[in-house]
């Protein structure tokens, strides 16, 4: 996998950059909501019995309109120039996803929502510095990129599963109601994935590419760290 441990050196371009990026998060905080829409929330928390279409739909939507998990899918991504490579990284993220997603609904297991969505920025995070080369510079080792896609995968899924706990939903077609959920997630995240590698394919024929790369993984990171700065003060301030 590439990384750009070559051009880990801070410039001005980038900290203008940040500065950008920090003004549209900062006036759009509804950007990093890793929950669903008041529309949704109510008819979640009012249906019962199996609702099979609507809950692939609400499923689907969460995930193409997911800015966390779209974030972390470009960064996991980034690098990947075979079918074959993005198909197991996604695969990866997908299995963790869904794991934790649905067994933490169906045991009701949860954390705090803000924390475990600080830990999705965190995840956003350490894949733009893994695309960096940051580790390798910093420690002399390059960690398991699949072991991470797999572990931040049980965390988004995980998020998810504290906010749908959060809204009660009713016991009577549970099962099924997350089960189709959870295949609109991976529909979503198809749809979502092909939006982004169609956007990288045509910036990877330009010759900027590589040139801008390195930007646009600071670009990245930066998202990231205000993700988490904004989960953090919200856990602090409801507390």
């Amino acid at each position: 996998m590439h990384n750009l441990s070559g051009y880990l050196t801070f410039r001005n371009r980038d900290f203008i950059l940040l500065v950008l990026l920090a003004i549209i998060f900062t006036i759009s905080p509804e950007a990093y909501a890793h929950g669903v829409t008041d529309g949704d929330k109510g008819f979640i928390m009012e249906s019962s019995g199996p609702m099979i279409v609507p809950f692939i739909y609400l499923g689907a939507k969460h995930m193409v309109t997911g800015y966390d998990h779209l974030l972390f899918l470009f960064g996991v991504i980034f690098f990947l120039y075979h079918v074959k490579d993005v198909s197991i990284y996604v695969t990866l993220f997908a299995v963790g996803h869904s794991v934790t997603l649905i067994s933490g609904v169906l045991f009701e297991f949860s954390v705090n929502a803000y924390l475990i969505d600080a830990i999705i920025g965190f995840s956003i995070v350490y894949k733009a510095l893994d695309n960096m080369g940051a580790y390798q510079i910093w420690f002399g080792f390059q960690p398991s990129t699949k072991k991470a896609t797999l572990i931040f995968g049980l965390f988004h899924g995980l998020g998810l599963a504290t906010k749908i706990l959060d809204y009660n939903v009713s016991p009577d077609g549970l099962v099924p109601n997350l089960v189709a959920f959870n295949v609109g997630v991976e529909l979503g995240q198809i749809m979502g994935l092909v939006m982004i590698l169609i956007i990288m394919g045509f910036w990877r024929r330009t010759g900027g590419f590589l040139r801008h790369a390195y930007n646009a993984n600071v670009a990245l990171m930066v998202g990231g760290f205000i993700f988490v700065g904004y989960q953090m003060t919200g856990y602090f301030i409801s507390n």
